[in-house]
């Protein structure tokens, strides 16, 4: 599609997963186009349901295999590319647990993978933040940004 369009702004849908072990870890994958932890993400791909994507992108992302609990939040959030492209992703972020595999580099997606303790997180980007803020508030339904309001961790990110 980038042959095309170039680095023209594109809409996609994608997903992110709040990943929970039974020690109360969360996953995290550190990203090898910005040397940056982040939650572990990917795009939904024709005809696939966001929570099957969830599933495949942190088995392919990390080894560990997991079962979707709840959806945390949908957002839209804009990222600049190192190489230009441009990309404005809606994305459904869900809350998994783990159940199987072992945490790896998996890919080409990350240059680390680990888990960690919910006080000693490592240094995430805003819109990771706010998605493990998410999993651990009182509220059980879904967040999403107000009509009329821009939360700051929704804001243009360069990756």
């Amino acid at each position: 599609m980038r042959t095309h369009i170039g680095h023209d702004l594109l809409l996609l849908p994608g997903v992110g997963a709040i990943v929970v072990d039974g020690q109360g870890r969360l996953l995290f994958g550190r990203r090898s186009d910005t040397g940056r932890w982040s939650v572990v993400a990917g795009m939904v791909e024709p005809g696939e349901q966001p929570a099957d994507t969830v599933v495949r992108e942190v088995l392919e992302e990390t080894g560990v295999d997991v079962v979707v609990e709840r959806i945390l939040g949908v957002a839209t959030h804009p990222v600049d590319y190192p190489n230009g492209d441009r990309c404005n992703y809606l994305s459904v972020t869900f809350l998994c647990r783990a159940v199987g595999g072992t945490a790896r580099v998996n890919d080409d997606e990350s240059f680390e993978v680990g888990w960690f303790e919910p006080t000693d997180l490592p240094d995430l980007e805003p819109y990771s933040r706010l998605r493990v803020e998410l999993a651990f508030r009182d509220a059980k339904e879904a967040w999403f940004a107000p009509a009329g309001t821009h939360h700051p961790a929704l804001v243009e990110s360069s990756m």
